[in-house]
């Protein structure tokens, strides 16, 4: 979903299972920069480069670049420790995921895992300090290879894990853990032109790998509601063009970190020119041997 500010922001058989395997991740582009909260809106970098304007159709040009964006879509703390989960786009297309991850309350800001091109993060849940989960899906060319994000050790480190076994179309529309183990999620194929439009599926090895339970071409529901932290919120700042990132103590909600939405320009760049090769010298002839003397 796209958050409208002053600029424009943009089956199978039940029991059927899948051990699904690690897919092989798209071009990441992941910044090693740490980014320290002063107190004004903190500009997630972005550079924008001609493979990604190439791969995305982008008509950029010095006089017209392409503007691009941050969206901030979930947020959800353990401890001291804070997630942010979103994605990077252009008035039309998703470049990038991203995910932001502060160690100190939101003093300073890093990535921990990296960027996937194409690709968006939505949903994030603990089930305790150690064990999360964060949900996306491939966008481009259509919403298609849902996974899930990973982690079992408090969010220092994650692993991407796909829902199918093959490339197909769908998109994840809730999950919800009720251990470390047990787990639920529901897809929704709408634009894969099948009769099952939704289908639910079961994980017991901690989303690891699922179990297809029910396809239904009507909406399905989980046995557990998808419950977002409410003592968190993302809230669009038009005036600031930033998304705030807010804590409720008691009544009231505190910023404790905000984001900037414009992010980067597209435009062409200028590959310098490539130095000509310097001739290289050519071995000398080789003396063509004299004939044997012949001996009268």
């Amino acid at each position: 979903m796209r958050v409208a500010l002053s600029v424009v922001l943009i089956g199978g058989i039940a029991g059927v299972h899948f051990l699904c395997a690690q897919s092989p991740e798209a071009p990441a582009a992941k910044s090693t920069d740490k980014l320290t909260n002063t107190g004004t809106p903190l500009k997630v970098p972005y550079r924008c480069t001609n493979e990604d304007m190439e791969w995305a159709g982008m008509s950029c040009s010095e006089e017209e670049p392409c503007p691009v964006y941050l969206e901030l879509a979930a947020v959800e703390s353990v401890g001291n420790r804070i997630f942010l989960a979103g994605n990077i786009h252009s008035n039309a297309v998703t470049l990038y995921s991203v995910l932001l991850s502060s160690d100190d309350a939101g003093r300073t800001w890093s990535e921990p895992y990296d960027r996937i091109r194409g690709v968006e993060l939505d949903h994030i849940q603990f089930i305790d300090f150690e064990n999360g989960w964060i949900s996306g899906q491939v966008l481009v060319p259509v919403a298609q290879d849902p996974f899930l994000l990973i982690t079992s050790d408090s969010g220092k480190t994650w692993r991407r894990r796909p829902v199918f076994g093959e490339s197909r179309a769908g998109t994840i529309t809730q999950f919800w853990f009720t251990s470390r183990t047990s787990g639920s999620l529901l897809i929704d194929r709408s634009q894969s032109g099948d009769d099952s439009r939704y289908e639910l599926y079961e994980s017991m090895t901690g989303g690891e790998s699922w179990m297809l339970r029910e396809t239904n071409d009507k909406p399905l529901r989980l046995k557990h509601v998808f419950v977002p932290n409410t003592d968190w919120r993302i809230h669009a700042d038009a005036a600031s063009k930033s998304f705030r990132v807010e804590r409720r103590q008691d009544e009231k909600w505190t910023a404790l970190a905000s984001f900037l939405v414009p992010i980067a320009a597209c435009k062409p760049i200028e590959q310098p020119p490539q130095p000509e090769a310097e001739p290289q010298p050519q071995p000398p002839a080789a003396t063509p041997a004299k004939p044997p003397v012949k001996k009268k």
